[in-house]
């Protein structure tokens, strides 16, 4: 059976910041100042010392982070000693140039050391399919569509274990969570869910998150602007939460992701759709069974 998950929270410690930006307010210019430093104190505020990364959310930083120094030295103060923040933002690319939905990692001297690109984008939401023909705005903030990154990928960060990051709703996929060529010791999922308001749809994905730790037998850990903040381990077990609509922050231990992948992660739908086609096979023998039986 799977071990007490409190034995096995002995990994870095992870800060998750949850700062409760409605989305009205979460792009408007006069509200910028106010909504970055709410994540800046949520990062310190009470924080024990074995904390060594603080998680903020999708686009948490609603700028061009990596082009603003600034900000970036204010990251810095936040930090922990020798530890990393990591924090979704917008960034421009060059190769194809554009504008991408990124997750950033910064080290104490604010500098940016790692990226990930959004590889599955929203239709309508953050790009227009046939934009050349069909006369309709997208729904995220900003003028033009966001570029695709190029797929999964694991991410060495220091002093962290390797990591799967995931945007959004890239976390409903059972497939393209991880790079198949480099298993990570877990997932990362960064959100904004206060596009759904007060609905079923953040408990909804938050159950698909939960659901991609267990196929995967990786910790998945979920940092959401508006909630449902949350981490579970490698068995999909919840190590904690921050509510809907809450303000706060969620310290915990990164657990260990199971010792070999899970079935689910070897062969993907493969197994179970061959137990389905078994299954029906059967059901329809033990019917002409049935039949020629009746017909003695």
């Amino acid at each position: 059976g799977a071990p007490d998950p409190t034995t096995a929270l002995q990994g870095p410690g992870l800060r998750i910041v949850q700062a409760g930006i409605p989305q009205r307010e979460k792009w408007e210019r006069r509200y910028a100042e106010r909504n970055f430093n709410a994540h800046l104190q949520l990062s310190v505020e009470d924080r024990p010392d074995w904390v060594k990364a603080v998680i903020w959310p999708e686009t948490a930083a609603a700028f061009f982070l990596a082009d603003a120094a600034p900000a970036r030295q204010a990251i810095a103060a936040v930090t922990p000693p020798d530890g990393l923040l990591i924090t979704g933002a917008p960034r421009r690319g060059e190769d194809p140039p554009g504008l991408r939905n990124s997750l950033l990692a910064l080290d104490g001297s604010g500098a940016v050391i790692a990226h990930y690109d959004k590889a599955h984008l929203v239709p309508f939401g953050e790009y227009v399919p046939l934009a050349d023909w069909l006369p309709i705005e997208k729904i995220a903030q900003g003028g033009s569509g966001y570029v695709p990154g190029p797929g999964p990928r694991t991410l060495d960060l220091p002093g962290l274990p390797p990591v799967s990051p995931l945007i959004c709703y890239e976390v409903i996929f059972p497939q393209g969570v991880t790079d198949a060529q480099a298993r990570p010791a877990w997932i990362l999922n960064l959100t904004n869910d206060a596009w759904y308001g007060e609905t079923a749809g953040p408990y909804q994905h938050l159950q698909h998150t939960r659901l991609r730790a267990i196929e995967r037998g990786l910790p998945l850990i979920r940092a959401a602007n508006t909630g449902i903040s949350a981490g579970f381990d490698a068995y999909g077990r919840e190590l904690g939460r921050l509510a809907l609509n809450a303000a706060g922050t969620l310290d915990l231990r990164l657990p260990p992701p199971l010792a070999e992948p899970t079935a689910f992660a070897r062969w993907g739908a493969t197994a179970p759709a061959v137990l389905l086609a078994l299954t029906i096979l059967a059901a329809a023998a033990a019917d002409r069974r049935h039949k020629a039986r009746r017909l003695r």
